[in-house]
């Protein structure tokens, strides 16, 4: 496995500026976003799909530093009722045609989440079996929305000539945890698999480390995101807080810097487990602490994941 950067957390320098920090610090890949839910900080999608002395020149920019860009992330909500999931799907198609363009065979995303039934305006992410009509929402989640907007999405990233579509096991998507990249999976093939972040899975109670054994094969991307349960806030008020990242001194957990909420030793049996599992790709960082500054993370992130991946 090789270190990637995905490169939102230092979005306040300009795209070369960036490139040049990062490289200095030994990484040599990017991931990079499109927009959704991301500012795109160091990529005008409608200017790169429009211009290919501007892609051109994108491109030269990572190879002068022989650096590589290994996917485009497009994470949003497609799935979303009204004008909303519109605007995100007509990124994550354009996103998908850059990467035709580019000559990136992996897109990084999410499964979108919908409202739970016709009438919705607004998505509904369903998180317990009762009242009984939840059920109902689960059923017109899954077989009247997204299985058929996969099975059509997943026919133009092939014809585009992507090979795998990372989603990424974030909370309030229909696809958070192996059963349900499982059942997407099953009807939609093997052009979908997981974006295994340890950073959702620990907030959720899950162990990353079992999910990277149960998705053996299945595993697509990875990124190298920690998150921290805050003893204390979470005995009395749950894993369940929606009280903004910003507001991280009163939140039940946070995402932190790598090593930050787990050691060195969880992090290299981690993505040991992860290599034993088949995957040996990119671990791609995201560092989203809001506790230091996105220099200090970035730097803090990357020593020790350079420590424990495994080559």
């Amino acid at each position: 496995m090789k270190l990637s950067f995905m490169t939102d957390s230092l979005g306040y320098l300009k795209y070369e500026e960036m490139l040049d920090v990062i490289s200095g610090m030994g990484v040599k890949a990017i991931e990079i976003a499109t927009g959704n839910w991301s500012k795109a900080p160091h990529i005008d999608l409608e200017q790169m799909l429009a211009s290919k002395l501007e892609r051109e020149r994108f491109m030269e920019a990572l190879n002068k530093r022989d650096m590589t860009l290994h996917a485009l992330n497009c994470s949003g909500n497609p799935l979303a009722p009204g004008r909303s999931g519109k605007a995100h799907l007509d990124v994550t198609l354009k996103t998908i045609k850059l990467a035709e363009l580019l000559n990136v065979n992996k897109i990084v995303m999410m499964s979108g989440l919908p409202g739970g039934c016709k009438d919705d305006k607004s998505s509904v992410w369903v998180v317990t079996s009762w009242p009984p009509e939840t059920q109902n929402m689960l059923d017109y989640q899954w077989n009247e929305v997204a299985i058929p907007f996969w099975k059509d999405l997943a026919g133009t990233a092939k014809d585009s000539g992507i090979e795998r579509i990372a989603l990424e096991n974030h909370g309030w998507q229909l696809v958070y945890n192996v059963e349900t990249i499982n059942r997407l999976q099953n009807h939609v093939g093997e052009i979908v698999g997981m974006n295994l972040d340890p950073g959702h899975a620990f907030w959720m109670g899950a162990d990353p480390i079992a999910m990277a054994r149960a998705l053996k094969g299945k595993i697509y991307h990875i990124h190298g995101k920690d998150a921290r349960l805050e003893k204390g806030l979470l005995d009395i008020n749950t894993v369940l807080d929606t009280k903004t990242i910003e507001r991280f001194s009163e939140r039940s957990w946070n995402y932190v810097a790598v090593g930050y909420g787990h050691d060195h030793q969880w992090w290299k049996e981690f993505l040991s487990i992860v290599k034993m599992s088949g995957y040996d790709d990119y671990v791609s960082l995201e560092m989203e602490d809001l506790t230091m500054t996105p220099m200090a993370g970035v730097k803090a992130s990357i020593n020790v994941l350079k420590e424990c991946i495994c080559t």
